[in-house]
This record gives C-alpha cells, structure tokens and sequence, in this order.
C-alpha cells in the first residue's frame, strides 16, 4: 500500500515535509523489503532522525541524528525506542518540551523521567486526537 494511504495519523498532523519523508522512506522500503512491519519502522527510522512527537503530531528538531539509544545502534539492536521522544536531546529542550505538553512536576524530574513523562503524554494526546 502506498506510504500516504498508510500513513499513521500522528504524521497526517503534521507539516507537508514530514509527511512526505515518511510516505517516500516507506515506498523505497516497501520496493526493498515487501510490504509490512520492516518498512513502518524504516520509515520512522528516518522520520525520527529529522522530527521528534510532540503531543499528537510531529515537529521537526533543532538538530538532525539519531533520536534515543535504539536508533544510534542500527537495525539489530533489540534496546525500548523512546516513542519518538527526541532522548537525546538536552535537558533543557525536555523541559520546554514538557512546559508545553503541560506535565506536572517536570521541574524535579531528571532527563529519565522527563523523556517517560512526555512519552505518555504523547500517548494519552494521540488517542484522545483519534477518539
């Protein structure tokens, strides 16, 4: 299926460029390795690398690379994504991230815990954006 009939709502909420790295990542990927998980995940892969989740859509970074310890390892790394939550990024820029997903408590939480508060908080915004 072409990338933007299978496009996840999270990038159908976003810019135009987002949406096409994805769509034309996973084509490329579908015509190598078939249609299925492989190609989603190569998709994000490079989506990730540019944007990060923020909320129920997707932004792009201040800095391209990699977006949590998985995506420095490669393909057969078996290490928890960080659900498009940019892990590396600096304190700093998760606690923006945090003020504007409105968490509570983030001022005392360490870079651990701001990148699991955002992860749910991004989960809890895109179901709430598909009910």
């Amino acid at each position: 299926m072409p990338g933007r009939e299978d496009m996840p709502s999270t990038i159908r909420r976003s810019d135009k460029h987002a949406q096409n790295l994805w769509a034309k990542t996973h084509d490329s990927a579908v015509k190598e390795y078939g249609e299925g998980q492989r190609s989603h995940r190569t998709a994000f892969a490079a989506l990730k690398n540019e944007y990060e989740k923020i909320g129920d859509h997707w932004e792009r970074k201040a800095e391209r690379g990699p977006s949590d310890r998985q995506a420095e390892g490669g393909r057969n790394t078996r290490r928890k994504t960080a659900g498009g939550v940019d892990a590396n990024a600096s304190k700093e820029h998760l606690l923006d991230v945090a003020r504007k997903l409105d968490i509570r408590g983030r001022s005392s939480m360490n870079k651990d815990e701001l990148v699991k508060a955002i992860e749910k908080a991004n989960d809890r915004a895109t179901a709430k954006s598909r009910s």
